[in-house]
């Protein structure tokens, strides 16, 4: 299974900045140490072109630039630098390399994953919440072009691809869900908690919301309920999948009081519901801030190991079984 990283994900902030950066490194040394069948690979960066599929063109000549204004900045809660601007594009970069993998099938294919990512909070036109670009979106529309695109090289009349967006941070996607307002072609569903950032929703496609405290039983029960709404209303041909560690009980920025155990059976539900319709799936690691690191690292190293278990199960499903030998 690939798992794609970049150096610059680690993007050196100011002294006693609140964001933990550490924890992408971190993440790569674990699934390194603990997953060999997990194959690193270097995040390219999105080009301006596949950055416009979802954002502004403003928006990307003021984070190539430098001018984004003060106020702007402080929005994001990162300062300007060139640093931070090539991070966030190897962050869109990683999930589009995630998607192509994932939808080409063959050894690597049917799940690959972004090792930093999910950045849902960015709109077309400004970045929020840690957010620069918003790589699920950015994605989406990137694979619906190359699918379509391949389809007509075949001669075929092709229809849109259709992307889920299941997103399960703790924070509601609110960019994502405002830049995919009125487009039937990509669903979003998110399940959040309901008092906490973003204070003004966007509405999405399936708004899911959870009160403070809410534990492993509830969260399920209303996770399994998403995916049954989700099953009758719409039939991806692609799933992004932002699997947020920060539902966590030891999260600082959560609210809510979910186990390891808990997030660890919410990816396999997941996986298991798009490995049951044979969908295609990239996922991303989304907000994670726990009071102690470990904690993150440790639930976000289970999504990891969940889905190369299911990425398995595509392999073995394309070996020929012994009576057609």
């Amino acid at each position: 299974m690939h798992a794609y990283y970049a150096d610059q994900f680690v993007l050196p902030l100011p002294e006693g900045h609140r964001f933990p950066m550490a924890k992408y490194r971190l993440l790569r040394d674990a699934v390194t140490a603990h997953l060999p069948g997990v194959a690193l690979q270097v995040a390219p960066p999105a080009s301006d072109a596949e950055l416009a599929l979802a954002h502004t063109p403003a928006y990307i000549d003021a984070i190539a630039n430098g001018t984004l204004p003060a106020p702007a900045q402080r929005e994001i809660g990162f300062p300007w630098s060139p640093a931070m601007a090539e991070r966030a594009r190897r962050s869109v970069g990683a999930t589009i390399a995630a998607c192509r993998v994932a939808m080409a099938g063959g050894e690597g294919g049917g799940i690959a994953g972004n090792l930093a990512g999910g950045t849902h909070h960015a709109y077309a036109d400004k970045g929020s919440g840690f957010c620069v670009f918003n790589d699920m979106a950015v994605a989406a529309r990137l694979m619906q072009d190359e699918h379509a695109r391949a389809a007509s090289a075949m001669g075929a009349n092709p229809l849109a691809l259709r992307v889920a967006v299941i997103d399960l941070d703790v924070h509601q996607g609110n960019g994502t869900a405002r830049i995919f307002q009125g487009d039937d072609s990509v669903f979003t569903l998110s399940l959040h908690g309901a008092r906490n950032f973003p204070f003004r929703k966007e509405a999405g496609d399936l708004d899911v919301e959870l009160p403070d405290g809410c534990g492993d039983d509830e969260y399920l029960a209303a996770l399994e309920q998403a995916l049954d709404t989700l099953e009758q209303r719409f039939a991806p041909g692609l799933v992004l999948y932002l699997a947020g560690a920060d539902p966590h009980v030891g999260d600082r920025l959560g609210r809510l009081h979910l186990s390891h155990d808990g997030l660890e059976a919410r990816d396999r539900r997941v996986f298991d519901w798009a490995w049951q319709r044979r969908v295609p799936v990239a996922f991303a690691m989304g907000g994670g801030y726990g009071t102690d690191i470990a904690d993150t690292i440790k639930a976000q190293l289970a999504t990891w190991r969940v889905a190369h278990q299911y990425q398995q199960r595509w392999l073995k499903s394309l070996q020929p079984s012994p009576s057609s030998v």
